[in-house]
């Protein structure tokens, strides 16, 4: 089993490596090089949470109609085929739409579309392949080992980047995220071989739940629903600055495309910190603790990331996307931890799909909004600078509202408390998982 773990592991790392380019690189290079708008670019970026709904019908389709035998191969390959053309084609659209838009925005929506369905397909279908490999007692542990290697990969990927997009030019970007794209097939197709058992019944399957069941449990209980608002405004906030730390770090200090990639590493470093230091802490201090912390560091990074700015200080800058890195990974394990002691255990499950809409929507929501607000403030006060900081102060101030429901929350008055044990690494790597 262990080799299987390496192998779906590799899968998780391929598709996160598709990922990073696009929703690192390129946005800031649309933004600040090509001077798009930020909202045209958050919503080209937000096309795998738009297309996340499509995960239900995938994972339930997969079930009932296998391929030649397989039920989840096959479809994790047309995922990573979508995901490579997506990340090998966007770069160079990006550069067709700023000669000339009209002709060249359907391509560009086809290829960040191939790429955001891509995602979804790949996605459910390697984490069902995971969890049907596994079983109830070696779920944690394949998880765990998919989760360190994607934040790792994430590390050495963005330090990879930085160096392939040294001096930059629209050949160095073509070239980089071509690179990325054959590493991440390559990687792709050594995590499928002999990965999935042929014409085998599977000995555990998940159950599959709708939107309308999910919507029908949040109204169950009045907590529940509290909760569920607290973690939309407080991953809303958090999340929502994806696209647009890059391009705020180019405008604000002039820093070059391969230097503001490297920022991932760094944020990728104090997730992982944040990681291991909430797995030791997790019998000595309790969850709702912990979520308060990951809530005021979060709160503090975004005052740093502002404030630096204003002060044109680098290394205030740094220190408040490494405080917010750590804030990210805290805050969201903590709250995933703290939802699945929200509920009772036949409907684990369920929630687990609540929380993986809750994500989508919050990184759709906080993405678009993000863009959309950033550009409204900046053809207001003329200031491209004061719009991303503008942005980034409501950000913190969501977080504090936040921090406000969480107050009203109370874990014992649930009627239930899950039975089911899930380890504090496998609540991270679904918390972690974008």
């Amino acid at each position: 089993m262990f080799l299987k773990r390496i192998q779906l592991g590799l899968l998780h790392v391929a598709l996160t490596i598709t990922l990073l380019p696009i929703t690192s690189t390129l946005n800031r290079v649309m933004i600040n090089e090509l001077a798009f708008s930020a909202t045209l670019v958050a919503l080209l970026a937000s096309l795998p949470y738009l297309f996340s709904p499509i995960q239900l019908a995938i994972g339930t389709f997969s079930d009932r109609n296998p391929i030649l035998g397989w039920r989840r191969t096959p479809y994790i390959f047309i995922g990573l085929l979508l995901c490579f053309a997506g990340v090998v084609f966007s770069p160079r659209l990006a550069y067709l739409l700023q000669e000339n838009f009209a002709l060249s925005i359907v391509p560009a929506i086809l290829a960040f579309g191939a790429w955001g369905m891509g995602y979804n397909f790949a996605a459910v279908s390697y984490f069902s392949l995971a969890t049907e490999l596994s079983g109830k007692n070696g779920r944690g542990k394949t998880i765990a080992v998919m989760f360190f290697m994607m934040v790792v990969s994430i590390i050495f990927t963005s330090e990879a980047l930085s160096h392939m997009l040294e001096p930059f030019g629209p050949e160095a970007l073509n070239s980089a995220f071509l690179s990325v794209g054959i590493v991440a097939l390559i990687l792709g197709f050594l995590g499928l071989i002999k990965l999935e058992p042929r014409h085998e019944a599977l000995k555990h399957q998940e159950a599959r739940y709708s939107w309308r069941q999910m919507y029908t449990a949040l109204r169950e209980n009045k907590q529940v629903l509290l909760f569920f608002r607290y973690l939309i405004l407080m991953l809303v906030a958090i999340l929502g600055q994806d696209v647009l730390l890059e391009p705020y770090v180019a405008e604000a200090f002039k820093l070059s495309v391969s230097a503001s990639t490297r920022l991932n590493s760094v944020t990728g470093t104090f997730f992982l910190i944040s990681l291991t230091l909430g797995g030791v802490l997790e019998n000595r201090i309790s969850k709702m603790t912990q979520a308060r912390i990951g809530g005021w560091c979060g709160v503090a990074a975004f005052l740093l990331i502002v404030v630096s700015g204003v002060l044109g200080s680098l290394s205030m800058f740094y220190v408040g996307i490494s405080l917010l890195g750590f804030a990210t990974g805290l805050a969201t394990v903590s709250n995933l931890s703290l939802m699945l002691d929200m509920t009772t255990v036949d409907k684990v499950g369920m929630f687990v799909g609540v929380w993986g809409m809750a994500n989508a929507a919050s990184r759709l929501v906080g993405n678009l909004v993000g863009g959309a607000l950033r550009d409204g403030i900046t053809q207001l006060s003329g200031s491209a600078v004061f719009g991303y900081q503008s942005v980034f102060a409501i950000e913190m101030l969501m977080l504090l509202g936040s921090l406000w429901l969480l107050r009203s929350i109370d874990v014992q008055s649930f009627k239930a408390q899950v039975e089911e044990n899930f380890s504090y690494t496998e609540r991270a790597a679904l918390a972690g998982d974008s």
